[in-house]
């Protein structure tokens, strides 16, 4: 029974990995979600042999540091997976910040769709509150993305006065330090109230990183993602928790010098 489990949960993640080849770009969450199915996929096939080797005195070893490893990362999936609505929306914030998630030439991606749709929504509720759209420009983006959102948000029909675009930034933390002194300029307050609107994964990192740019009380509004999306921007997200815990900037670290490399060819392996 449970090899056939094992079998089905093997072919699902391989639909699944080869889904992801035609529909996303490459990049660090794809890439787990890859080396997940393809680590399944070898079980599957060689799990004979494979717990004979765990059932040696090497192997034990190796399988309780394995085990370890995987119950850790569990923890740290969950932690995210409820984080991001801990923190809610109170309807007395005096400013929307909606972090940027990539063009597709200059239009958003999915992913952002879904960032400026519930920042739309709840600036219709609350018509006192200043917009802010933040985002630069990427590589093969054809506009900055802060302009590309606040473009998107009069196309809903939303005051063109309310939204103020940040197009600067290249991270989230620089999106929450350029936003607020752009916010300081229209003469809201240093200790001003803001909702920020970011996709449900990552509104834990988004909330660490708004405290650090100065905001105090920073609230969350959490975005929705397509199902498509899920297991690579989760995966991707544990990563990012730990780099954050350690580290505490993506100015900082071994990774800061990586940034992009995975990109780089992505030609090779995006389909658009």
């Amino acid at each position: 029974m449970a090899l056939i489990l094992l079998r089905a949960v093997a072919v699902v993640l391989t639909v699944y990995s080869v889904g992801l080849v035609f529909t996303s770009n490459f990049n660090m969450g794809n890439l787990l979600v890859w080396l997940l199915t393809a680590a399944v996929d070898f079980y599957t096939v060689w799990h004979q042999p494979i717990n004979r080797w765990f059932s040696s005195g090497a192997g034990r070893v190796v399988g309780i540091l394995l085990l370890i490893g995987v119950l850790i990362y569990a923890g740290i999936l969950g932690f995210v997976s409820v984080s991001g609505y801990t923190n809610s929306a109170t309807g007395r914030e005096q400013a929307i910040v909606v972090l940027g998630a990539g063009l597709r030439g200059d239009r958003p991606s999915l992913l952002l769709r879904y960032r400026l749709d519930k920042a739309y929504a709840y600036a219709v509720q609350h018509p006192d509150m200043l917009v802010i759209t933040s985002g630069g420009q990427g590589r093969d983006e054809w506009v900055p993305e802060g302009q590309a959102m606040r473009d998107y948000l009069i196309r809903k029909s939303l005051d063109p006065d309310r939204i103020l675009a940040e197009t600067k930034s290249t991270s989230t933390e620089e999106n929450f330090a350029f936003s607020r002194q752009i916010l300081m300029d229209r003469g809201l307050p240093e200790d001003m109230s803001i909702v920020y609107v970011t996709n449900a994964f990552h509104c834990y990192r988004a909330g660490e990183y708004a405290r650090r740019a100065g905001f105090v009380d920073p609230h969350a509004l959490p975005a929705g993602i397509s199902i498509l999306s899920v297991l690579p921007c989760y995966l991707r997200e544990v990563l990012a928790v730990l780099y954050y815990w350690v580290f505490k900037s993506s100015e900082s670290g071994l990774m800061h010098s990586m940034v992009g490399i995975l990109s780089l060819n992505k030609k090779f392996f995006y389909k658009s």
